[in-house]
């Protein structure tokens, strides 16, 4: 996968690919969209960490700058494919109604689930779309949860927005640091991706914790 995506590395198929695989992780979240944003972050960290070593002084300042723009760029194509995913989940939802309200419905988790995050938006706290960004499977569960339970736009947008920017800011930055430290080996790339898996599990645990309120 790094020779793959160190191939297109300044090209604009890195973030084409990465952005459908976003996109579409909500619908197959079983696809490696965060496997994805890592690679294309250690990648670009390893390529540049390497010219900045034979270029000299000179060449550090003009990689830095270049660094900082192509991570900044691919936070940004990562969280808007992100929210664009998201959006497309919670309308397909929201029209189709009764057809996805009982599959929701028959099963046990997703109907507490979209429940949480129904009071969760009415009580203006959406930091459950963002802990459901991070865990797997979270995301299809709370998208298509606000569409079915017709949560308002104004509800819904601005938490999928941070949640969106909070996961590619933490996945892009995984790439970065492993691979401006260990370079672009399967090393780094593991290490990024153990602690994204590690942040999901974090999620799923606060996700299923029940809310202190329902306890008394």
């Amino acid at each position: 996968m790094l020779e793959s995506l160190g191939s297109l590395r300044g090209t604009p198929w890195v973030y084409v690919i990465v952005s459908l695989s976003i996109v579409l992780d909500v619908f197959v979240p079983i696809l490696p969209s965060g496997v994805l944003v890592i690679t294309a972050a250690t990648t670009a960290a390893g390529a540049g960490t390497v010219a900045d070593a034979v270029g000299g002084v000179d060449a550090v300042s003009v990689h830095t700058g270049a660094h900082l723009a192509e991570m900044v760029s691919l936070v940004l194509c990562a969280a808007t494919a992100s929210v664009l995913g998201d959006m497309v989940a919670y309308r397909l939802a929201w029209r189709g109604g009764d057809r996805f309200d009982r599959a929701i419905g028959r099963s046990r988790r997703l109907t507490a689930a979209q429940e949480r995050l129904g009071a969760a938006l009415t009580r203006g706290g959406g930091g459950i779309v963002v802990l459901a960004r991070f865990a797997p499977a979270g995301r299809s569960v709370v998208s298509l949860g606000a569409g079915v339970a017709h949560r308002t736009v104004r509800e819904f947008l601005p938490w999928s927005a941070l949640a969106g920017l909070a996961w590619a800011a933490y996945s892009v930055s995984l790439g970065y640091f492993g691979g401006h430290w260990l370079g672009t080996s399967w090393v780094g790339t593991a290490l990024s991706v153990v602690a994204l898996f590690a942040a999901g599990s974090a999620a799923a645990f606060l996700m299923r914790r029940p809310d202190r309120g329902t306890a008394h």
